[in-house]
């Protein structure tokens, strides 16, 4: 996550054009450490949210409204006062340090016009909102800090306010191509790292997307870069600078599959591998980004209770099913001891009470065979031990098949309910898998005796393709079902990611012929609600509903057929349309 100098910039772009002229009709401070700024310019209504928290300072345009609390705090009341029908002049940045300071204009109490500062700093654990006069004297600000805080600088009211300079980096807007050589070429580091600890609004990411750009290892040292290569990082450099202070921005977020990694003011090359999505507006491409990243975070919170009792019950039946294996292979020896009673049976007329062994030949393949004696018994005796042994290792295997058939297809259904909690988008999703959890005994249910169990909804997926036909998808096992068996009609198609957990995916053809893209982007969207959606190329199963059975007994969501075309599907399905 890059919210950097430069990201800051490209904000400074966006509320530049729509705050400024604009007049404020509300302030609100729905957290402690947050401001929720209503302005009104041309008709037009905007929602600026400034956030000073440690761990998330953020600020953009949202269309979103959060209620305040019922008394409204020290600091809000304060702007409110002076500001609360203020017109904003400017929004600015000093360089490219991580602030924007609001300029407004605003009438005192004798009506002579005024102007007033909020300076927004977003510096991690030192963030902060500050209040400040004309003269950038401190009025408040929504965190105090004292001298017993911070030697560096005092943020308190009769304060001057001032931006403490405490890593002495350079402007990158205005620095010379003597001095890039000369102080950040010339740091004994690696080259990323020599560029975010030398130039303001650099963040590790946007150095190492520079060196990417200039087609340099950014963990190169500094001193192993030749004169061309420096001189291209330079260039490369200048080239970045002049998209920033021309506000050319391109905002863009990159995705592993569902979930978000990283985000900048501009494309990404360096995760060229992965899905890149652009954005208009760097305010709803941060408002998209941290709300997937907290559903993404709040799911596997909640579902990490049930992840650790899938991943036991896995863990458990894989170590039965490797004991099982062992002692199947236990059982191969039971057809000797079945040849050694027979060998008994047919020679043994010949043996003598001391005979330890009978040595004879195996009539079956003609090879010479020893078979062992108990000197304690009879030739008859001996096979009839033989023949028990052979019995009750036939018996076993017997039970062994039945045994390792039953785990493989409960390790099976653990793994498509593993692969049901990576795709689950909310809450409702989790409580379905819970109860299927519960229906298989793996979850105790806490209900009270002859209680009625509470309905879960949630639905499947739903997406239409390029020609118009309705796809839908399963995100778990009782969703596969109910699509597959009920929902679906007998000449509707059926999609699934061949020989790996995944969604079930239902076409519905409405008796109409499907044409090939509407098969492909089905095919997509099975392979990428599977455990394969990380690979380049998935095979995909697909058939008619009307072969598909159920064998009895089966666990949720399993299906076998025995008529079926197959295709590869890349996992991608950023173009196919979802409905909502």
């Amino acid at each position: 996550m890059a919210f950097d100098g430069i990201t800051i910039a490209s904000i400074r772009k966006e509320l530049a054009l729509a705050l400024e002229g604009g007049r404020i009709s509300k302030i609100a401070q729905p957290e402690p450490d947050e401001l929720l700024i209503t302005v009104k310019k041309n008709r037009d209504q905007h929602r600026l949210l400034l956030s000073a928290s440690a761990s998330l300072p953020l600020v953009y345009l949202t269309a979103q409204n959060k209620p305040g609390p019922m008394t409204a705090p020290n600091f809000c009341m304060l702007l409110r006062k002076h500001i609360g029908s203020g017109r904003i002049l400017s929004v600015s940045q000093p360089g490219l340090e991580r602030i924007l300071v609001f300029t407004i204009e605003h009438r005192n109490e004798l009506g002579d016009l005024c102007t007033k500062k909020l300076i927004a700093e977003f510096m991690g654990k030192h963030s902060n909102l500050i209040f400040c006069d004309s003269e950038d004297q401190i009025l408040d600000s929504i965190k105090h800090v004292s001298l017993h805080m911070s030697s560096v600088r005092e943020v308190l009211p009769g304060r001057p306010y001032f931006i403490p300079h405490t890593q002495e980096k350079l402007d990158p807007l205005s620095i010379s191509q003597e001095a890039f050589y000369s102080t950040l070429l010339r740091k004994p580091l690696p080259v990323a790292k020599a560029v975010y600890t030398t130039l303001t609004g650099f963040s590790p990411l946007m150095a190492e997307e520079l060196c990417c750009r200039a087609g340099i290892d950014g963990g190169l040292p500094t001193d192993a870069l030749d004169e061309p290569a420096r001189f291209h990082l330079y260039h490369t450099f200048c080239l970045l600078m002049e998209d920033v202070s021309g506000g050319n921005f391109h905002p863009a977020v990159v995705y592993r599959g569902p979930e978000p990694v990283e985000y900048a003011a501009f494309p990404l090359k360096q995760f060229s591998d992965l899905t890149s999505v652009s954005f208009d507006s760097i305010s709803e491409l941060l408002e998209t980004y941290y709300a997937d990243k907290n559903r993404i975070t709040r799911i596997r919170q909640k579902s990490a209770d049930l992840r650790k009792i899938v991943n036991t019950a896995l863990e458990r039946n894989g170590k039965k099913l490797g004991l099982q294996k062992k002692q199947m292979k236990d059982t191969e020896k039971k057809d000797k001891y079945r040849i050694y009673g027979e060998l008994l049976n047919t020679y043994g007329y010949s043996l003598t009470p001391e005979d330890k062994f009978l040595d004879t030949v195996n009539y079956y393949t003609g090879e010479p065979v020893r078979v062992p004696l108990d000197t304690q018994l009879t030739p008859a005796e001996n096979a009839k031990k033989y023949f028990d042994r052979y019995n009750k290792l036939k018996r076993t295997a017997d039970a062994l098949r039945t045994q390792i058939a039953e785990t493989k297809a409960e390790i099976v259904h653990l793994d498509s309910v593993s692969t049901a909690l990576d795709i689950a988008r909310d809450e409702n999703d989790l409580a379905e898998i819970r109860e299927e959890l519960s229906d298989c005994g793996y979850v105790r249910r806490h209900a009270p005796a002859g209680a009625k169990k509470k309905k879960v909804v949630s639905h499947p997926l739903h997406y239409i393709s390029s020609d118009g036909f309705d796809m839908y998808v399963g995100k778990n096992n009782y969703q596969n079902e109910e699509l597959s068996f009920k929902t679906a009609a007998g000449n509707d198609w059926w999609f699934h990611a061949k020989g790996i957990p995944g969604s079930h995916v239902i076409v519905r053809t409405g008796g109409a012929e499907l044409p090939d893209s509407t098969f492909e982007e089905a095919g997509r969207l099975a392979a990428y609600y599977s455990r394969g959606r990380q690979a380049p190329k998935v095979e995909i199963d697909y058939t008619l509903k009307k072969n598909l059975r159920k064998p009895a007994g089966a666990k949720p969501g399993f299906v076998i057929y025995h008529t079926n075309y197959s295709l590869m599907a890349s996992p991608d399905i950023r173009d196919i349309k979802e409905s909502c």
